[in-house]
């Protein structure tokens, strides 16, 4: 059968072009073979179903071990009114989960099903299972976040750590280790389930060891699959190469690895029938999939929106370059890296690029929506030349035009925070449908961004920061001149904004290391 890149679900092996977990499988199982109770906690489609999915078949193939997979999403809310309802709901799915593979386990489980009325009920069934079976049980659950907002499944957890601390005498016996999988950390579970609506904190499940296991996937893991869609559709690239970029735009986020090969694959390459895959390919894949509503990219931006605090610290970081230290205590530290907006990297980073990309492109966008909408029509949209080229220069002089004269307003706050975002807001118009900007990663200590913009097939990059006097400036040309020669590009472009009420409203033409920078204060 041919297969595929996944995006959705579980990624099997025999159907789908999968990146190598053999590393972090073998971690995960040397934890299970320790007898550890742990939570995969990640956030979502990060590879958690896939992961229990291939642990489920390993375990099987070991001699002496017995998995018992299960998945507490969909379960309807009637299983969560009280213990007896959900120890019963839990018996029925362990009955279902053994009926194929051990059928004497399974009838006993249905005949002790009715029975089962409270959670010490459940445990003395647990304990009757473990004796009954011939191998080390083994409970895998998917999809917790599901039932973590209630009582009884925080009992439930309680009462394994219950048996857990007494696992060594006959009459607690319970399972040899317990996987979890979802998106929050159960042994500091915050939970919302006192009448008032007043968040309170259990640790039902402090026993569980903690779950190191790193879940990204690196370009020596990335590499294996692409060799393997290479030789089987007959798809000429640099493996390494290709791996590495990969890598580069997505940190290795299993989502976002697979869902740019899927691109590559399915809709670039097809279109431009070629039978090579090159790095243009990949950057052709981006750029599709920065145009792209999806439900991963839905719930980042929601779960921006949602949080204030987090949007602000996220807006911080990526438009004006604020250097944040990391400390995992912070509560929209915290909160960031749970949804995968931050990540640790010597201080608070955005997680990948592509997430960097989607939320500095929401920012502009949102700042247009809030700002320049009843301004529209102030914008002339038309800068092309005869060659299809832009006219920067005319560009950047319009919009200094424009900044002067809203600058003195009652604008004027906004301005002062927000004016990068109104300076692409101010180039969407003119770029639409012709080409695209992307935000480099980098922003110096001079809290510089660069801007990368094509237009038709020509390359232009704009730099935008403030202005810290003469010696900074100076010290931003000869980065802007590094980058432009790393790019092959003969000029650049420069925008300064200067935060002090008596503004020179200037602009320069500037040779600068065998480059011709233009120059516009504001």
């Amino acid at each position: 059968m041919k297969k595929e890149f996944n995006i959705t679900g579980v990624c099997y092996p025999h159907l789908h072009y999968m990146m190598d977990y053999s590393a972090k499988l073998a971690s995960i199982l040397d934890m299970v073979e320790r007898g550890k109770y742990f939570i995969i906690n990640r956030l979502r489609q990060y590879g958690k179903t896939t992961t229990l999915f291939l642990l489920t078949e390993a375990l099987s193939k070991m001699d002496g071990y017995l998995p018992i997979e299960m998945n507490f999403q969909g379960i309807d809310e009637q299983w969560h009114e009280s213990d007896g309802a959900f120890a019963r709901m839990f018996v029925e799915q362990m009955q279902k989960a053994l009926r194929f593979i051990k059928p004497g386990l399974s009838d006993f489980l249905k005949a002790s099903a009715g029975a089962v009325a409270d959670m010490n009920v459940l445990s003395d069934v647990i304990t009757e299972l473990v004796h009954k079976s011939e191998g080390k049980l083994v409970l895998l659950i998917d999809e917790v976040d599901a039932s973590s907002n209630f009582f009884p499944f925080l009992n439930f957890l309680g009462m394994l750590r219950t048996k857990y601390l007494a696992r060594v005498r006959p009459q607690h016996a319970t399972f040899h280790s317990i996987v979890l999988a979802g998106v929050h950390d159960i042994k500091t579970l915050k939970s919302k389930v006192r009448p008032d609506d007043k968040a309170q904190y259990n640790s039902p499940w402090n026993i569980a060891a903690d779950f190191d296991v790193e879940m990204s996937f690196n370009p020596r893991e990335i590499a294996p699959m692409l060799e393997e869609y290479s030789k089987a559709e007959g798809v000429e690239m640099d493996v390494e190469a290709i791996a590495e970029k990969v890598y580069s735009y997505t940190s290795g986020y299993p989502f976002l690895v697979s869902k740019l090969c899927k691109l590559a694959a399915e809709k670039i390459l097809p279109a431009t029938k070629k039978k090579s895959w090159d790095l243009d390919t990949l950057e052709q894949a981006v750029n599709l999939l920065l145009r792209e509503n999806n439900t991963n990219f839905d719930s980042l931006i929601k779960n921006m929106e949602n949080n204030p605090d987090l949007y602000n610290l996220a807006f911080e970081i990526i438009v004006n370059g604020v250097e944040v230290p990391f400390d995992p205590h912070e509560p929209t530290i915290s909160l960031g890296r749970l949804y995968g907006v931050f990540r640790p990297n010597g201080g608070v980073k955005v997680h990948n690029w592509i997430y960097e990309q989607i939320l500095f492109n929401y920012m502009a966008a949102k700042a247009f929506n809030q700002y320049l909408e009843s301004r529209r029509e102030d914008f002339p949209t038309s800068f092309a030349k005869e060659t299809n080229e832009l006219d920067l220069e005319a560009v950047l002089l319009k919009f200094q035009q424009y900044m002067k004269e809203q600058y003195s307003g009652k604008d004027q706050p906004f301005l002062e925070r927000e004016w990068r975002l109104v300076f692409l807001a101010f180039l969407k118009p003119i770029i639409n449908g012709k080409g695209h900007d992307f935000k480099e990663p980098q922003v110096s200590e001079e809290k510089r961004l660069d801007i990368a913009l094509t237009y038709y097939r020509h390359k232009y990059v704009i730099e935008l920061k403030r202005w810290y006097g003469p010696k900074a400036h100076q010290k931003g040309l000869d980065q802007l001149s590094g980058y432009l020669e790393r790019q092959s590009l003969a000029s650049g472009y420069l925008i300064i904004f200067e935060h002090r009420t008596e503004k020179t409203w200037r602009q320069e033409r500037i040779r600068h290391q065998g480059k011709e920078i233009f120059a516009v204060w504001v």
